[in-house]
């Protein structure tokens, strides 16, 4: 399935249109939300996710914001080397260009859970994506989407930057879910922890059995 069968292009357009590796060439290593949201993003994968398993980290970079005790293997999945080396969480790293081929290289029914992390903004083909997640989970197994209200906005799609409130990206979120695959119905969290910190949201599905 393609976004050209259910939106327009222009909702994928950006302000900043040069090739993604060229942007991404640059290692940085800094973080994109403040420590409260790091800790708020580290609780809720300390609770939502199995104790051990295979896990992919679509779209990382140097720092994952997963649980220090987490069992299994970590793949992470980004566009620079020099952060994905940085990450000690990662036992795997794959540098790709999901925007340019979704088709990720990784096998059927693999992973016991995917999780996008203050990234989706990025997704100009999210569709496609999806559908690929659905394709390497296990039955199941769920996608996480965390999302925050910071970016680079010359690289962030034109829907996104359109839309107003976390309600409206949440449900924006929701509609990927439900045209790209075998999706369950998407729950939705706010885990922002307040008192002037970085807002953080929570959309995810499980893959139908």
């Amino acid at each position: 399935m393609t976004e050209a069968l259910s939106f327009p292009p222009e909702w994928f357009a950006r302000q900043d249109e040069s090739p993604d590796p060229d942007f991404f060439a640059e290692a940085r290593l800094v973080v994109h939300i403040d420590d409260a949201t790091i800790e708020a993003a580290r609780s809720y994968f300390t609770t939502a996710l199995p104790n051990e398993g295979v896990f992919l980290d679509l779209m990382s970079s140097w720092r994952s914001h997963l649980p220090h005790n987490l069992q299994g293997h970590v793949v992470g999945l980004g566009m620079n080397e020099v952060e994905l080396a940085e990450n000690p969480q990662l036992q795997e790293r794959i540098i790709h260009d999901l925007n340019a081929n979704p088709a990720l290289p990784l096998p059927d029914a693999w992973f016991d859970a995917v999780f996008v992390t203050v990234s989706i903004q990025y997704m100009t083909r999210p569709l496609e994506i999806f559908t690929t997640v659905c394709r390497i989970l296990k039955p199941g197994a769920q996608f996480h989407i965390l999302f925050s209200d910071r970016m680079f906005p010359t690289k962030a799609v034109a829907i996104w930057r359109s839309l107003p409130s976390a309600k409206e990206r949440t449900e924006l979120i929701a509609t990927y879910f439900a045209l790209s695959g075998n999706w369950e119905q998407p729950e939705f969290f706010d885990r922002s922890p307040g008192h002037g910190a970085d807002p953080l949201y929570v959309v995810r599905a499980s893959k139908k059995e």
